[in-house]
């Protein structure tokens, strides 16, 4: 009887140190976490989704809009040049029709994107030096700014267009290109 107690003893020690015990381990080509429990199943954990292409170029282009409206801004605020501020107004006024219709196309997919205008931490800096200038050199930040902002929209319109995977938002890309290549052609002709 008291062999068979101490094995029993032996054996609920055993289990119950067990309990408590978990492992982690991180699958690498997932980036999945595995919490293995010893008086349970192995479950994974998955990590948050990334976000899809369609938001990422929603995303993308609303951000753009969003920093040639507030570079615009800043030109007709800053600006001395008579061209650049007409060149200011008229992508104010066609970055919000850019951006109204991005938002109306975004909301009727299925599910809904809703497209973020954050501006990325180079558009953010860039933004940032243009408002500390005046002048000539004001005037020559922003078309600088114009055309790097609008050859890189030009680039991520074209992409998103032969290979997106939303096809609303790859008509909208589509659409856009003449309209940003203009722009683009415009900008490259501004004097400071």
């Amino acid at each position: 009887m008291k062999i068979k107690s101490l094995v029993l003893l032996s054996a609920a020690t055993l289990t119950l140190s067990a309990c408590g015990h978990k492992t982690e381990s991180t699958d690498v080509t997932s980036n999945a976490t595995t919490v293995s429990d010893t008086t349970t199943n192995t479950v994974a954990v998955a990590p948050a989704p990334a976000a899809s292409g369609g938001q990422t170029f929603a995303n993308t282009a609303a951000s753009s809009d969003a920093f040639e409206i507030a570079t615009s801004k800043a030109a007709l605020e800053t600006s001395t040049s008579a061209s650049v501020k007409k060149f200011a107004q008229m992508m104010i006024d066609a970055h919000t029709k850019s951006t109204d219709k991005l938002k109306s196309t975004a909301a009727g997919l299925s599910p809904a994107i809703t497209p973020d205008p954050t501006l990325t931490a180079d558009q953010q800096s860039k933004l940032d030096a243009l408002k500390t200038l005046k002048g000539a050199d004001f005037d020559k930040a922003y078309i600088d700014a114009q055309t790097g902002g609008h050859q890189q929209t030009l680039d991520a319109l074209k992409a998103y267009a032969a290979t997106g995977d939303v096809p609303a938002l790859k008509a909208f890309a589509s659409d856009l290109v003449p309209t940003v290549t203009a722009h683009l052609n415009m900008a490259k002709g501004l004097k400071a």
